[in-house]
């Protein structure tokens, strides 16, 4: 930066140049300056969050006699901007900062001072300057505001984006599972052939999944919604702010947001540990572990379409080979697989970010910044997949049913349902000598004359074989 494009600010520590243009004062840019890690700003997520934040605690000091109600509403007008994104570019700070999101605090407290400081002024030239930490900071500490925003973020990114993508997913495949029902293809086991089960039976165990993750992201929504650590300040104890404080800006934000957030029980637990994301992040990779299981399935069903099962058509979204002409991959599938694989990933942070001694050393934790942005990242990518999962690939999928009717066929494992009635060792016996001579269980049963022809038909049923009733 030049001198004609910046302009001098001053914090406690003295003056710093600015970006001319920036709407964020010295504090901030000391943080650009100190941490030029990953050049890769706090997740805009949490970002808004903080505007709805400090929305909030402007109300609850004007309510509290504590802001003056002209300053308060310039700071509710600015803070409601950030909120909704309108200056998300004014906010540089690294995620690999100060661990108590000190900066990030900061940043938001300078933009907001500005903004609403310029909206003042705008009807009075000498209206007084709002202070970023007198004013938009007041009866807050980064210490409960910081981990407060991660509340709001996760709860917010939860709620709209993942529990709604998982909803579909399940939705999604329960209509496949109804309209396959009537489908039997043969299981397996072990990798190995088993018993046949219905279509319908595979993907209604799929669309069991996708609900039961949709149950685990709202596990995680519950998490985020209790044990908001505003009102803490600086350790838990609640200095500098008044003791109905914390009660009032959930109650604002609730009410604005749409769900039910609700004040810590114990201050100093919810500023020391973050033990309420770990958890949450569990649910999460649950979810991604579900994922991945669904997406395997369906990329080994389609295999082939000549040389494996093929039970599956999967969609040609793209061509699959730069050399090998014609070849169509199951691409869809492999991006959730590898979107589980980074959701592990970041289940590895979240999880050392809230370690005693790494992230929770006394009476806080250091080790949010990089904590949120691996959890509302996991939040991103599994709704993302998901959404991605239907339109490109369950939209257009199909049943090959003749290719299940052959590999039923060929199973040795039909001789189970003839076990009660031959005994297991002669099916046993059967099934061995099937494989040896390159006969079905049909042909060789039919040979060997083991049982009178309309049973047969009955025994080898396979969607009878399906339905234990």
């Amino acid at each position: 930066m030049t001198e004609q494009n910046t302009r001098i600010e001053r914090d406690s520590m003295g003056e710093m140049p600015v970006p001319a243009d920036a709407l964020y004062g010295a504090s901030t840019a000391r943080a650009v300056d100190n941490f030029p890690i990953a050049h890769q700003p706090v997740p805009a997520a949490v970002i808004h969050a903080f505007g709805h934040l400090k929305a909030a605690c402007a109300q609850a000091n004007t309510d509290l006699g504590r802001l003056d109600a002209k300053l308060a509403e310039a700071i509710i007008d600015a803070a409601n901007e950030v909120a909704e994104g309108k200056h998300d570019a004014h906010f540089p700070v690294d995620v690999y900062q100060t661990g108590s999101g000190t900066s990030t605090n900061m940043n938001a407290n300078e933009v907001i001072a500005n903004l609403a400081t310029s909206r003042l002024r705008l009807s009075d030239p000498d209206a007084p300057r709002i202070h970023p930490n007198d004013h938009v900071n007041a009866g807050q500490s980064s210490n409960d505001t910081f981990p407060t925003a991660m509340h709001i973020a996760g709860a917010l990114t939860l709620q709209h984006d993942l529990i709604p993508a998982l909803t579909r997913l399940a939705d999604d495949l329960e209509a496949k599972a109804k309209q396959w029902d009537a489908i039997v293809k043969i299981g397996r086991t072990h990798l190995m052939d088993a018993t046949p089960i219905r279509v319908g039976q595979v993907f209604g165990g799929y669309a069991a999944q996708a609900r039961y993750s949709a149950t685990r992201a709202g596990r995680a929504l519950a998490r985020m919604l209790e044990n908001m650590p505003i009102g803490g300040t600086a350790v838990g104890t609640g200095i500098n702010t008044h003791p109905e404080f914390a009660q009032r800006v959930c109650a604002t934000l609730s009410a604005k947001l749409g769900v039910e957030f609700k004040e810590a029980d114990n201050h100093p637990e919810a500023q020391a540990a973050k033990d309420s994301f770990v958890e949450a992040h569990g649910e999460l990779k649950a979810i991604a572990v579900a994922l991945s299981k669904i997406a395997n399935d369906t990329r080994h069903l389609g295999s082939g379409p000549r040389c494996s099962l093929f039970e599956l058509s999967l969609p040609a979204t793209q061509p699959g080979s730069s050399i090998m002409p014609g070849k169509v991959n199951p691409v869809i599938c492999e991006s959730v697989i590898q979107v589980a694989c980074r959701v592990i990933g970041n289940d590895a942070v979240v999880t050392t970010s809230g370690l005693g001694g790494v992230g929770s050393v006394f009476e806080l934790n250091v080790a949010m910044p990089v904590m949120v942005d691996a959890f509302l990242d996991s939040i991103k990518l599994l709704a993302n997949v998901s959404d991605v999962f239907v339109d490109k690939l369950l939209t257009g999928l199909q049943v090959n049913e003749q290719r299940c009717a052959e590999l039923i066929d060929q199973s040795l494992m039909m001789c189970t349902s003839l076990a009660p009635v031959i005994g297991y060792d002669n099916a046993a016996k059967l099934a061995k000598q099937a494989f040896a001579e390159g006969k079905t269980i049909r042909e060789l049963a039919t040979e060997q004359n083991l049982v009178p022809a309309d049973q047969l038909n009955e025994l080898l049923d396979p969607d009878s074989m399906t339905r234990p009733s």
